[in-house]
């Protein structure tokens, strides 16, 4: 979920498949005043954040199918509105301090300054207990790249110590892993999924902000409290008993107690051949566990095509955190850019074509995702468990953190070049006096931190992009600024809320283009399809 940027993931464009008819041009306009209601409705203290599991949770799904009853939707899950997602919220209470053995003696590393950890596992207490420490580069095993961090290493046991991002960001080589693109080695979920898979007892990430493409900040209070996660029959067993990150300080005095100089082995973990360091240091740490069980949902709503034998699927997750960790005397995360404004895009692009009469060929499919903040959950469980087939679903048109800062000359696409999504969005583009763009900022790996992940990897092209780059009347200066006072300032943070002074100018372009594909789109006009390169052709 991360703001801005934009444009499509997996790459879906649509190829120029046309259908023995040309549609009617796209009619209905985008109302910048029902977004705005929209936006500051949803991220009103009222809200509470849209915490799954919490009463902000039952006001927002309410909020949400109301809104399609009363815009004339039809339910998309056959009678009823939600989808169940079964969930678990484990409350994690770590000890304040880790406790780190090294042979200059012993480090007491603070909670929420130096080190973040919580488990997944859905046991009462958990730890570590002088587990031997272990650093393995980038925590990478990559065989088509001829990669493997953890080459006869056994990990039973020991706590694994990794840095984020992948080895292609410092390489100025474009032909390493993707150079500046980061892969999806370079996710924190696959860096614990993949520690996990090694039989490491504990995983520690190591931050830092360019590398992570957020502040320490945004770790801290994202793992601080509860945490959700699927439910699973093996209760998380799979998992490393301790998860966790350390702060980029922390992390350099660490393997200075270890007799390391930390500057000369993060570089020596970007070349090839690295050989993973034992350090000689023995970390210790518990976790106390409270699990609440309980089913959250997804709201989906639906306008039958004609021919329902396919679709497409816009969406956009209408989860926040809820009430969290004061700063500056505010508890509320109110979630006003991330992603209130997605949301009430959606909501206001279901309303215009209701309001329409558009009677697509394909169903159109509206799919308002919870738990995204807690790791693509909602997305993940729909694509695990579709009420309609991916075989069937020609495209997702994903929305997320529209930033309110004033038309943008540009669309920003994230995951530019994987599908046929560039050239329908450079031909939307031009009638709205606008132009194409790949993400600007690929080493921050947008293209894992929305849901339209979640469908790329079930094999449906997937659209992601806004503008995000050059402002019509300001320039590219200005965007700059004004992107990165929101990460910086107000991303995940109580102070996202809404304000009237907002700029709805560029979301209301984002807002149009987004249906004039779609119309194209359930039209039968264009079917997206994946490019020969791209990892997700099947």
């Amino acid at each position: 979920m991360r703001i801005y940027i934009v444009l499509v993931l997996s790459g879906i464009i649509l190829s120029s498949c046309s259908t023995s008819h040309e549609p009617d041009a796209p009619s209905g306009h985008i109302s910048e005043d029902s977004l705005r209601q929209y936006t500051k409705m949803l991220s009103s203290d009222e809200f509470m954040g849209r915490m799954p599991f919490t009463e902000g949770e039952e006001i927002t799904v309410n909020y949400l199918v109301n809104k399609m009853k009363e815009f004339g939707l039809s339910p998309g899950n056959g009678n009823s509105f939600t989808q169940d997602v079964p969930l678990v919220d484990i409350t994690g209470e770590p000890d304040q301090k880790m406790n780190i053995q090294t042979k200059k003696g012993d480090m007491d590393l603070q909670l929420g300054n130096d080190f973040v950890a919580y488990s997944q596992r859905e046991v009462n207490e958990v730890g570590l207990e002088n587990s031997d420490l272990v650093f393995c580069g980038y925590g990478i095993n990559a065989p088509e790249y001829n990669w493997n961090d953890f080459e006869g290493l056994d990990l039973e046991g020991k706590t694994i110590i990794v840095l984020v991002n992948d080895p292609g960001l410092s390489s100025n080589d474009s032909a390493f892993f993707k150079g500046n693109t980061m892969t999806y080695y370079g996710r924190w979920t696959y860096k614990y999924e993949e520690a996990a898979r090694q039989g490491a007892a504990g995983v520690f990430i190591v931050h830092e902000t360019n590398m992570a493409g957020y502040p320490w900040f945004v770790v801290r209070n994202s793992w601080a409290g509860s945490q959700q996660g699927l439910q699973s029959e093996n209760k998380g067993a799979d998992k490393c008993a301790v998860q966790g990150w350390l702060s980029f300080d922390a992390a350099r005095e660490l393997f200075e107690y270890s007799g390391l100089n930390f500057s000369e082995v993060f570089k020596s973990a970007a070349k090839p051949g690295f050989q993973p360091i034992a350090l000689e240091a023995q970390a210790s740490v518990a976790v106390k566990n409270t699990m609440k069980y309980n089913e959250s949902r997804n709201v989906v709503a639906k306008i039958p095509g004609t021919s329902d034998r396919e679709n497409i699927i816009y969406s956009a997750h209408w989860d926040h955190f809820g009430i969290s960790t004061p700063v500056d005397g505010d508890s509320i995360y109110n979630g006003a850019v991330d992603n209130a404004t997605g949301t009430a895009t959606l909501m206001e692009i279901a309303r215009t074509y209701q309001k329409n009469n558009f009677t697509p060929q394909r169903s159109i499919i509206f799919l308002f995702v919870t738990a995204e903040e807690q790791g693509l959950l909602g997305s993940q469980y729909y694509a695990e468990n579709p009420l309609y087939p991916p075989s069937s679903t020609v495209a997702n048109l994903n929305l997320d953190a529209l930033e309110p800062i004033g038309p943008m000359k540009d669309i920003t696409m994230i995951g530019y070049g994987h599908a046929t999504f560039d050239e329908i969005a450079e031909e939307e583009a031009k009638g709205q006096n606008r132009y194409v763009i790949p993400d600007q900022e690929p080493e921050k790996g947008y293209f894992f931190r929305s849901d339209h992940f979640n469908f790329a990897k079930v094999g449906i092209p997937a659209f992601y992009a806004k503008g995000a780059y050059e402002h019509r009347d300001k320039g590219v200066d200005y965007a700059k600024e004004k992107m990165d006072s929101y990460t910086s300032g107000r991303y995940h943070q109580p102070s996202d809320e809404y304000s009237d002074s907002m700029d709805f100018g560029g979301i209301v372009l984002d807002a149009q283009l987004y249906y004039n594909i779609g119309w194209k789109i359930a039209s039968g006009a264009v079917t997206p399809e994946w490019k020969p390169t791209s990892e997700f052709a099947k």
